[in-house]
């Protein structure tokens, strides 16, 4: 395909992927309320700890709209993901063979539902946080947290688990593609770990262990149920792999049997 031929490819799927992220924010407009409402609760929960106020802070006058405005975006961003890590694959299938064709097919299609799934974790996990990171506010004392940053901190903790759960789906497809063995993996697992810890630190919202656990225990399990996948297909490829060069000796030893039978 020229090159001419491959930009106008890549705008179409650009424009439908923005048309999905579009449709997916008018949605996160209209959620919005409910959902700011529940990242509100643990907030609240600190007015009735320490007896001050708390609360989440708009310092300027359009701070409210590009408050919403960035959050519907960010919702839009996870509902619309279906459409978008489609038109992704859709890009680039073309290059593929009919049998890559199917195991990315197949990888895309998990791929999206441990996506929403990591980001559901994300948004069950977050609340806890907040708790844990504010309960250290002293009685009596305010907790006014600026609207950017809490809206920062829940992107971060959100997005963040929903590409951890993405892991399994990388580590399967190099397995699978026979780049990297599952034992290989296994005796990388102490780097993995401090790579995965490090990693948190970098990405966790708040400088405290208890935001960086939270996110590299995921990570972590995640990682060894990929070994454990990696493992079996590895198996599964050995025993085949014996079985063909079992079948390949046969014909062998079938071959030179009837040319010792022809010599006689």
């Amino acid at each position: 395909m020229p090159l001419l031929e491959h930009l106008k490819e890549l705008k179409n799927r650009l424009i439908k992927a923005a048309i999905g992220v579009l449709l997916g924010a008018v949605a996160g407009w209209f959620l919005y309320d409910p959902l700011l409402e529940a990242l509100q609760a643990p907030v609240k929960d600190i007015a009735a700890r320490t007896g001050g106020m708390s609360g989440i802070n708009f310092s300027t006058v359009g701070s409210p709209f590009d408050f919403k405005l960035q959050l519907s975006i960010q919702i839009g961003l996870v509902l619309s993901s279906p459409v978008w890590i489609y038109q992704v694959w859709a890009f680039v299938m073309p290059g593929l063979t009919a049998k890559e064709r199917r195991y990315t097919l197949g990888y895309m299609a998990a791929a999206v539902p441990l996506f929403l799934a990591g980001v559901w974790v994300g948004w069950v996990v977050t609340p806890n946080v907040v708790r844990a990171l504010t309960q250290f506010t002293p009685s009596g004392f305010s907790n006014l947290i600026d609207g950017r940053e809490y809206i920062d901190f829940v992107t971060h903790m959100v997005l963040f688990l929903g590409i951890a759960f993405l892991v399994p789906v990388l580590l399967v497809g190099l397995n699978a593609a026979g780049i990297l063995p599952g034992k290989v993996i296994l005796k990388a697992w102490r780097i993995t770990v401090f790579l995965v810890f490090v990693i948190a630190a970098f990405a966790a919202p708040g400088a405290d262990a208890i935001s960086m656990f939270m996110l590299a225990v995921p990570l972590l399990a995640l990682f060894f149920a990929a070994i454990g996948v990696c493992l079996l297909q590895d198996r599964r490829r050995a025993k085949k792999q014996a079985k063909v060069a079992a079948e390949t000796d046969a014909s062998a030893d079938s071959a030179t049997s009837r040319e010792d039978l022809d010599k006689f």
